[in-house]
């Protein structure tokens, strides 16, 4: 990622301005911390509404009207499942032969697959079909599970995962490992395709993240680059911030638009220190993001701009600003392997 950014202007250039550039950063990242300490309090969550482009545009009507039809539901969960099951590829098909965005297995389809979009067929190849269909099926399954104390949605993935019996049975998430990973991931990745609610509190990893990328200041950017002595410590726009997040412990996916799922959105006035910030060639869809950077404060990231350049200082506010991840642990951990 990051071929494509010569548009952008360098704002700090030389040994001399780096060096400057540098306690900026840090003054930025002292100063707005403790600002965002004061005003959040530790303050966050997630509402039902998604996110501005979480999910791909075609599907994201269908997740917003389907996400409500229960109250074990809300669209970023929907959004999560399927973004978990195939991260939206409406072609999927996996080694077990389930099919389609929302990964149903033939049998499953027989009996819980709807005709969603009217037309006189089921289709489990057509999002309008498989995605009413996936709410459609949360739905019953919470309904086969309403009497069952604790979290009706934690209640209703745990039968998704492990079947209806045995949330009854254990009256809610069964102790399986397989089981309480997949209510967490879930629940987690939700809170990547929710329109936030309230600050997000900072997380903190992040000034370890920034302090990795300020000291690749003036690498020359390398397509492809992971930092490794292979690729001469170089580095394209991705491979700068998973080795940036890796470097305090968390492990991004290698590709930006992957990366975006890492953790929720902070709204462009609330960002902080050690956010993400993406780019995209399509405003309406986090699928088509191309760059980015790790935000310092003051309206400028770090990143590793494109062939020809060094990792520097930039702007993010352009026409291409996507919008940003504020990355977690949980929420880096939850993402799927394949996508």
């Amino acid at each position: 990622m990051g071929e494509g950014w010569g548009v952008r202007k360098v704002w700090v250039i030389g040994g001399a301005a780096v060096g400057l550039g540098l306690s900026f950063v840090m003054l930025l990242v002292v100063g707005v911390y403790v600002v965002a300490g004061n005003l959040l309090g530790g303050a966050g969550g997630a509402g039902k509404a998604l996110a501005k482009g979480a999910v791909p545009a075609a599907y994201s009507t269908l997740v917003q009207k389907w996400g409500n039809l229960c109250s074990a539901i809300n669209p970023a969960l929907l959004a999560a499942q399927l973004y978990q099951e195939s991260g939206f590829n409406p072609r999927a098909q996996s080694p077990a032969a389930a099919q389609g965005i929302a990964q149903f297995i033939p049998g499953t389809w027989a009996t819980h697959g709807i005709d969603g979009d009217g037309d006189g067929d089921r289709d489990v190849w057509d999002p309008n079909d498989a995605i009413p269909s996936a709410a459609s099926y949360d739905c019953q399954l919470a309904s086969y599970v309403k009497d069952v104390p604790g979290n009706v949605s934690d209640n209703m993935l745990a039968a998704y995962n492990a079947g209806a019996y045995a949330v009854i049975k254990y009256k809610g998430v069964p102790p399986y490992k397989e089981t309480r990973n997949y209510v967490k991931t879930i629940t987690t990745l939700a809170d990547s395709f929710a329109a936030p609610v309230s600050r997000l509190s900072p997380t903190k990893q992040a000034a370890g993240a920034i302090e990795f990328a300020q000291n690749r200041l003036g690498t020359p950017y390398k397509w492809g680059g992971n930092g490794t002595a292979q690729d001469g410590g170089r580095f394209d726009c991705s491979g700068l911030t998973k080795a940036a997040y890796e470097s305090v412990g968390i492990t991004l996916p290698r590709v930006a638009n992957d990366q975006y799922n890492a953790g929720p959105h902070p709204a462009r006035n609330e960002l902080l220190p050690g956010d993400l910030v993406f780019f995209s060639t399509d405003m309406s869809n986090s699928r088509a993001i191309h760059h980015v950077g790790i935000y310092v404060g003051g309206g400028y990231m770090i990143d590793a701009p494109y062939t020809g350049a060094v990792i520097r200082f930039d702007p993010i506010d352009g026409a291409d600003y996507f919008g940003a991840t504020r990355v977690t642990e949980d929420g880096a951990k939850a993402l799927p392997t394949t996508v």
